[in-house]
């Protein structure tokens, strides 16, 4: 029997029953019981919305004493039963609608510190207070990050009520393992289907001066951004309406957006304040190469020096004539100043990107250049996600570009045709090299940035 997330159930819709002093498993489609060793009984709850189930454990079969009332946020739920006394015991779960008025307090339902975590005044490298890097942060005036505001931002970014059916959260396309980055080549919404487009990473969006988002730059700045997936028909498929007063409902929405804001009042505005907060707090900043700059490099291997040199256009190796890599991703945050580009993935355009949106055929191929940090961890690439490796981007680069009207200068070499990088294997394995030195893995278990439901155990 498969439980739709949020259906209405009868009062003792479904029972199973485990038996901890034999080696029995229960489950279906979304509950599972069972023993995992000793007198120990596992339980997990998932795909099952935001709900509460009742577990209770007895002797006989036939009295039953409850154990506890679980609270299950995100659709998932895992815990430990053990049994001290070595007595046999066994376990029922049943969801009863008269148990379902137990508060989402932010006690029950999130772990959070009991101060918030520093969001606001960040640690960041000297390179990073530079001019070149500076003039690029995009945080607005009207909303400077703060503790509380990214704090409600990082539970709203993995809050599954944001999707219609409560199965999608803006994390689910944006993955902290893979640097906040979609792993599938196109993301899929919360129906099943799926887009036309690969989900960029979010490391170090703070910093892209141009202002604009979305790979076709549709969004004026990162807190218009954050509203476009929530009322996507593909994606997460909500109205501003339904989200509001989804959220309203939650008590423990109340604090947190009195904490950010001064007062409880839930609106779509703070809602994207709140989420770009979060999003701008996402930042990569202890790679090897940041090391590196400290000491000289002294820390890369040759081949990572190599690559680096060719990267910036630092080496007069034959077929590496102009440092390209780097003018279309400068700086050490990696990214393009005010330009956009066209790399020449293709001729006829199949996706029109910025194009698309403004209808200038000058822009036709365009897309936003998205920053090179944590690349080696973001896979596939481009906004089609058609390449599923490095090697295979750098290949493209070495000899594959495409020429077309609006190809980017950079790329563009005598005569009008393609600049080719032209560069030996060892070469392009070396700029490969180089790429993964870009890898934060302190990113990937930064606590700051991390789901903060209650999960259980």
């Amino acid at each position: 029997m498969k439980i739709s997330p949020g259906a209405s159930l009868s009062a003792l819709a479904i029972a199973f029953i485990i038996n901890a002093a034999q080696a029995q498993i229960a489950t279906n489609s979304f509950l599972t019981l069972v023993k995992t060793n000793g007198n120990t009984v596992s339980l997990t709850l998932s795909n099952c919305g935001n709900q509460v189930w009742t577990v209770q454990s007895s002797s006989d079969l036939v009295h039953w004493t409850n154990v506890e009332n679980l609270k299950v946020f995100n659709g998932f739920y895992h815990r430990n039963y053990t049994n001290s006394n070595g007595s046999r015991l066994y376990y029922r779960v049943y969801y009863a609608i008269s148990s379902q008025n137990i508060a989402d307090t932010v006690s029950n339902a999130l772990i959070l510190p009991e101060t918030n975590f520093n969001y606001s005044q960040p640690v960041l490298p000297a390179s990073f207070k530079n001019p070149a890097i500076a003039v690029q942060d995009n945080t607005p005036g009207i909303n400077p990050t703060t503790d509380a505001g990214a704090t409600l931002g990082r539970v709203l970014f993995y809050d599954k009520r944001l999707s219609t059916n409560q199965t999608l959260a803006c994390g689910s396309c944006h993955q902290q393992a893979t640097a906040f980055a979609d792993p599938r080549r196109f993301s899929v919404g919360f129906n099943g289907s799926a887009g036309s487009r690969n989900a960029m990473g979010l490391s170090n969006a703070r910093w892209y001066e141009r202002r604009h988002f979305f790979w076709d730059e549709r969004a004026n700045s990162l807190e218009s951004q954050t509203l476009n997936p929530i009322q996507n028909p593909i994606e997460l498929g909500m109205t501003l309406d339904v989200l509001t007063n989804r959220i309203a409902s939650e008590p423990f929405y109340t604090n947190l957006f009195a904490g950010a804001f001064g007062d409880s009042n839930i609106t779509t505005n703070r809602i994207a304040y709140a989420l770009a907060q979060f999003v701008r707090s996402i930042i990569t900043t202890q790679s090897r190469y940041d090391i590196g700059e400290t000491q000289g490099f002294t820390n890369f291997t040759a081949e990572e020096n190599l690559g680096r040199l060719l990267f910036f256009g630092q080496t007069s190796s034959p077929g590496f004539p102009a440092p390209t890599c780097s003018q279309c991703h400068a700086s050490d945050n990696f990214v393009p100043a005010l330009s956009l580009n066209n790399n020449g993935l293709e001729y006829p355009y199949v996706d029109l990107g910025v194009g698309g949106i403004s209808g200038a055929t000058n822009q036709y191929g365009l897309f936003k250049v998205p920053s090179l940090r944590n690349i080696a961890l973001t896979a596939p690439y481009m906004h089609d996600g058609r390449f599923t490796n490095l090697a295979q981007v750098v290949a493209f680069y070495n000899s594959n570009i495409v020429s077309g009207p609006n190809l980017s200068a950079p790329l563009i070499g005598k005569g009008g045709k393609p600049l080719q990088l032209g560069l030996s294997a060892d070469q392009q394995a070396a700029l490969v090299a180089f790429l993964n030195t870009l890898t934060d893995t302190n990113l990937l278990a930064n606590p700051l940035l991390s789901d903060p439901f209650n999960y259980g155990d």
